[in-house]
């Protein structure tokens, strides 16, 4: 689990104070790993404390993480600092999170990412890193992967040194997200419970963060009571509660297929998980029927036919990296998914994508 949380409005401004006890020496840089959409947001970006050395390295989340990209500014990294970094700080989404743990991951342990995409692979512990969101619903500030796409597939490195060592839940710096990103950011959350609450994995532990995620989005998306702060903060606990109940669990059905959508087709993530979501009445009945009033409720309308004109070789590529998610199919069908999830099942859902 993270072991240190700070939450509330202005808590961003509190960053120095969180920083300054962990600074190695004045030769060891604290490196700010900042969603490039801020580059001239002055509420962000001036207050983000530099001194010594620290630098801010502005990434475009146009594309979601990939291994070869971790690579390139661990190598950056290491050839413009003088010792090896006090810190590697995120400050973005869901993108920038998973990029902040691997960096802080690879700083210590040597090889290339995709050396360490799976389970409990890593063997050093990473250097001290902070995640800050910008926007809530991926769990990424909480969960124990960083979910990067490597050369053959799109996995996690998913490890007990993965999760941040600090977490500054700030709600003021979700103002101004996109109403379409809000929406898909928050299905994430959404996702994310219905699979574990659904799954043969689910426990006690995790169906106690479950249920209050859950509940949370149903009012947040589904009723009009709240105010818009009184929203932004619930959706970060629902963010947070949603990854809790996920690193006690699993995902299931949208994330495996959403994983192949992404690698083939570079969908991202949070609207991704919503187009295939759209289509698992098989699998989640109930939940589907809610996520459909959600859409309608915010005017929300998914792209279709994704999948029209795509080749047998694409769908093999899209199935193998699906069905090569073991576990997520296991907590969502069981032991025996195998006999019920084939390659011919999921090219018909595919096809309806």
């Amino acid at each position: 689990m993270v072991p240190r949380v700070i939450f509330g409005r202005g808590s961003f401004n509190q960053l120095s104070d969180l920083l300054s006890p962990n600074r190695l020496n004045r030769n060891a840089p604290f490196i700010f790993l900042v969603d490039d959409v801020f580059k001239t947001n002055a509420s962000i970006a001036s207050k983000i404390p530099l001194a010594y050395d620290d630098k801010i390295i502005y990434v475009s989340t146009e594309e979601e993480p990939k291994t070869a990209q971790v690579d390139i500014l661990v190598e950056d990294i290491i050839l413009t600092s003088k010792e090896r970094p006090s810190g590697i700080i995120g400050i973005g989404g869901g993108s920038i999170l998973d990029l902040a743990k691997a960096i802080a991951i690879m700083l210590t342990n040597e090889g290339k990412s995709e050396d360490y995409q799976g389970w409990d692979l890593v063997k050093n512990k990473a250097v001290y890193h902070v995640g800050i969101p910008t926007i809530s619903g991926t769990g990424a500030e909480v969960s124990r992967t960083t979910v990067l796409t490597g050369p053959e597939r799109k996995l996690g490195i998913n490890s007990d040194f993965t999760p941040f060592d600090q977490v500054v839940l700030d709600p003021e710096l979700t103002k101004g997200v996109p109403n379409d990103q809000w929406f898909y950011t928050g299905m994430d959350c959404f996702i994310h419970c219905v699979e574990s609450l659904n799954g043969t994995y689910l426990n006690a532990f995790s169906k106690s963060y479950g249920d209050m995620a859950y509940s949370l989005c149903k009012e947040i998306y589904l009723e009009d009571t709240l105010t818009k702060k009184d929203a932004q903060d619930k959706l970060m606990m629902a963010s947070w509660h949603g990854g809790m109940s996920i690193a006690y669990s699993q995902v299931g059905v949208a994330h495996a297929m959403s994983y192949g959508l992404s690698y083939l087709l570079g969908i991202k993530h949070g609207i991704g998980n919503c187009i295939v979501f759209n289509h698992l009445e098989e699998f989640y009945p109930k939940d589907v029927a809610l996520f459909k009033q959600m859409l309608s409720k915010h005017s929300i309308i998914l792209p279709k036919n994704i999948c029209a004109n795509l080749g047998d070789k694409d769908f093999e590529i899209m199935i193998n990296i699906s069905l090569s998610l073991e576990p997520l199919w296991e907590n969502a069908i069981g032991k025996n998914w195998k006999k019920i999830i084939t390659p011919k099942k999921l090219k018909q859902l595919y096809l309806k994508m």
